[in-house]
């Protein structure tokens, strides 16, 4: 460890020297922390270059709010998420991700739903945010305690300036119980920069240990805490909620695993994971006590007052805040940020799917509530919410471009508001004449609250506010019988814990290459050869297995599969399969999904399996062969749309079934039937003139100078898969002349030739909400059944 303090102390003068020029001019006026041009986006700016320009971070944007691939996550709530598949050394090997080093990024993050969940509490303090945006910096396997505690101190004390008498740190004082010692380390890394001995602080396991999860990373974390009175010693302040000294960055050293026994491993690979709430710096650097006294908001609560019949925002809390009119302000400025950021990225209520009602529930529940405080505390008139929409684009469109380039879809939140204030006026007389049937002592009754709740789409949260205003309790154990029920199965998904057990065991990714291995016959019909593979992990209940009985529903994993599992936009496989000495009984595989590499078969075991069986696979092929007919015309869809309404025209989503295929796409206002019709007869014409489907893999960097290629708002493998119609990718690398052709990066299967198609109709198209409109259509057989030109809107 010494060796470490030496060596620190080397980087520290031959690297701060050459980080220093320049950033000394930003000098701090006498007596005070505070720059005049530390505004938000500054701040956010110098965090990322620090990282980026001196430190060789790869800068990395943030991801959507909606999480991808991880069903842990109603939200993206912690800037760690996105880097969670590397964390557990499972990230997909042909994924970009897989060769990250040093990230830094600005992540937004909600926090309104889940395990961390804020949206009670927004709006009675000045701190709690349902969207927040955490600033963090990453290793994975490269720099340790040493530089990140060295670059951490730098950045606060010399380029952000902060006073380092007003900077507490506490790190972990070990755990007996774990037989985890104290990290005397990080101690003595702090002292060697310069920290006041009594300045460093010992913590336990609830303050200064760190875990992903009940399993997995987890390790000791030190934080820097920041005093905002000054001038004397603040140390018995730290970690006791007082709001005068703050938490504002947080280290954390992944060097262990919890396993599934509760022990601890350490871990081969450390990793560094930092986070930073950018509200709370900015706080600290620009003065202030309150993050809504900041100029992430200011301007968002002089464009509320402008807007209402409120007096000025005072910033007052609790008893002090009269009617609540404060309260009002921050919660309409917390939601309306929270609600444009998801809706620019695609969480909106016109979304559809199981998947996402949870997702809905919540974003409803912060519209609903926004607007009952726009309307009945500020006294705002209908409408207002949305017109904050350009501020908040204002404010943090710099850093988030999607927040313009979406705006046309905010329209969303008047449709919605509309029609909540309907139902607030309905429900608030029903609220009235129960409570005015009722004795004073009687509680509210469980089913009128459930019939607002569950007829009425009032959210829970509400009814209690609504009833505490009137100083009335709710019948909750009533309430909670006639709520319970209704949780669906949960599915096979691998858990991120389970795939980064099944890495260390060195079980090796799926190869599902097979999936494009099928050929055209001079008949016209598809040839699809049986695939040979072994068994490697059985899973279920959330557990790894070797072996499991008939009956016995579970995922399996093989060493490789012919199998496509459900991604971009197509549907997932179905077949069955065989085992060796076995032939005679059939094991059906009901889905095939995708999961950090690897392809997990869903089934219930017809016989007993085990890990190290031998087993053939087949593919439905009816099944797959419609898929393949939806997911070409899709393709042939989006390039039709394009040249009869240009090249503005984007997609927004598709989803392809044996059935029938489903594309969204931007459009000001939905097609005349004579466009619908011309759109059919493109498309019809490249069926009759039976191109050629070509595919090829390349880099991403290659495929993404392809002059017209589309693409959508994916994470795209590298090398990526181009389908193009007509002419050979090759043709397309070579010549950057824009054609009139379909392209587009895409992982699923398709035709061979445009002919097999044979015949596509549109059933229906409409708006889903405002900019965004839907297109329906069947192909084949069930096309010459429709007929041509029946629109219907569904």
């Amino acid at each position: 460890m010494a060796a470490h303090i030496r060596a620190l102390s080397l980087w520290r003068r031959v690297t701060f020297t050459k980080l220093s020029g320049g950033v000394r001019s930003c000098s701090t006026p006498s007596g005070t922390q505070v720059h005049e041009h530390f505004t938000s986006k500054t701040v956010r700016r110098m965090f990322i270059d620090f990282f980026k320009e001196k430190h060789q971070h790869r800068a990395v944007p943030s991801s959507p709010v909606r999480p991808r691939g991880d069903p842990s996550l109603l939200f993206v709530n912690a800037g760690m998420n996105q880097f969670k598949p590397i964390l557990l050394g499972c990230a997909d090997p042909r994924s970009e991700m897989a060769s990250y080093r040093r990230a830094v990024n600005s992540q937004k993050c909600v926090r309104a739903g889940g395990k961390h969940n804020d949206l009670e509490d927004v709006g009675r303090d000045v701190y709690h945010h349902t969207f927040f945006e955490m600033l963090g910096n990453w290793s994975f396997g490269d720099y340790f305690k040493v530089e990140a505690c060295a670059m951490a101190w730098h950045l606060l004390t010399e380029v952000y300036r902060i006073p380092a008498e007003r900077l507490y740190v506490s790190y972990f004082s070990g755990d007996a119980a774990n037989g985890l010692p104290a990290d005397e380390e990080t101690r003595q890394i702090w002292l060697s920069l310069g920290v006041s001995p009594d300045h460093v602080l010992p913590f336990g396991m609830m303050d200064n240990f760190w875990e992903m999860g009940e399993t997995g990373p987890c390790g000791p974390c030190t934080e820097i805490h920041y005093d905002h009175v000054g001038s004397r010693h603040a140390g018995a302040l730290i970690n006791t909620g007082s709001p005068a000294v703050v938490e504002i960055w947080n280290l954390v050293f992944m060097q262990y695993s919890r396993e599934a026994d509760g022990g601890l491993r350490p871990l081969p690979m450390c990793s560094v994971d930092t986070g930073m709430g950018l509200e709370r710096l900015v706080t600290v650097l620009q003065g202030k006590r309150s993050n809504y006294d900041t100029d992430l908001f200011t301007p968002l609560l002089s464009a509320i007052h402008q807007c209402s019949k409120a007096p000025t925002y005072r910033g007052r809390t609790g008893e002090e805040d009269d009617g609540r009119v404060d309260m009002g302000y921050r919660v309409v400025a917390d939601h309306i940020r929270t609600l444009c950021v998801c809706i620019a990225d695609g969480v909106h209520p016109g979304m559809t799917g199981a998947e996402v009602s949870c997702l809905l529930l919540v974003l409803r529940r912060i519209l609903r509530r926004a607007v009952r405080f726009s309307t009945e505390v500020l006294q705002a008139p209908e409408g207002a919410l949305a017109s904050l929409v350009p501020t908040v684009a204002h404010i943090l469109g710099d850093a988030y471009p999607e927040l313009h380039t979406e705006m046309d879809r905010v329209s969303i939140i008047n449709i919605n508001e509309t029609q909540f204030l309907a139902s607030l006026r309905q429900g608030r007389r029903v609220i009235d004449r129960t409570l005015s049937k009722m004795d004073r002592d009687d509680e509210f009754p469980a089913p009128v609250a459930w019939a607002l709740h569950h007829n009425l789409g009032f959210p829970l949260d509400l009814i209690y506010l609504m009833l505490e205003e009137r100083s009335a309790t709710l019948d909750r154990l009533g309430l909670e019988r006639l709520s319970e029920g209704g949780a669906g199965e949960r599915g096979l998904h691998l858990d991120l814990q389970c795939l980064a057990e099944l890495q260390s065991r060195g079980v090796p990714h799926t190869d599902d290459s097979f999936k494009y291995s099928y050929s055209l016959q001079q008949d016209g019909t598809y040839m699809f050869p049986g695939c040979s593979a072994t068994v490697m992990a059985l899973y279920c209940n959330q557990s790894l297995l070797s072996e499991v009985g008939r009956g016995q529903r579970c995922g399996m994993v093989l060493d490789r599969t012919c199998f496509y599992a459900e991604q971009g936009g197509q549907t997932h496989d179905q077949g069955y399969f065989t085992k060796d000495g076995l032939q005679d009984v059939l094991f059906p595989v009901e889905c095939a999904r995708l999961a950090g590499g690897y392809v997990v078969h869903e089934l219930t075991a017809t016989e007993t399996l085990r890990t190290g069986d031998q087993i053939q696979l087949h593919v439905d092929e009816t099944r797959r062969v419609a898929c393949m007919e939806k997911h070409t015309a899709a393709h042939m869809l989006n390039f039709a749309l394009r040249e009869l309404l240009g090249s503005g025209v984007a997609q927004r989503g598709s989803h392809v079934t044996a059935d029938r295929l489903r594309f969204d796409f931007s459009s000001k206002s939905s097609l005349s039937v004579s466009q619908l019709q011309e759109v059919e007869r493109l498309i019809q014409r490249i069926i009759k003139e039976n191109h050629v489907v070509h595919t090829q893999e390349v880099p991403l960097a290659r495929a993404n100078e392809i002059a017209g290629l589309r693409t959508v708002d994916e994470v795209y493998p590298d090398p990526v898969r181009v389908v193009s119609v007509g002419l050979p990718v090759s043709e397309l690398l070579h010549d950057h002349t824009p054609r009139r052709v379909s392209v587009e990066l895409c992982c699923g299967t398709h035709l061979l030739r445009t002919g097999g198609i044979r015949h596509l109709v549109i059933t229906s198209e409409r708006q889903m909400v405002k900019g965004i409109s839907r297109i329906v259509a069947v192909t084949g057989d069930d096309a010459k059944q429709v007929g041509s030109g029946r629109f219907y809107c569904l």
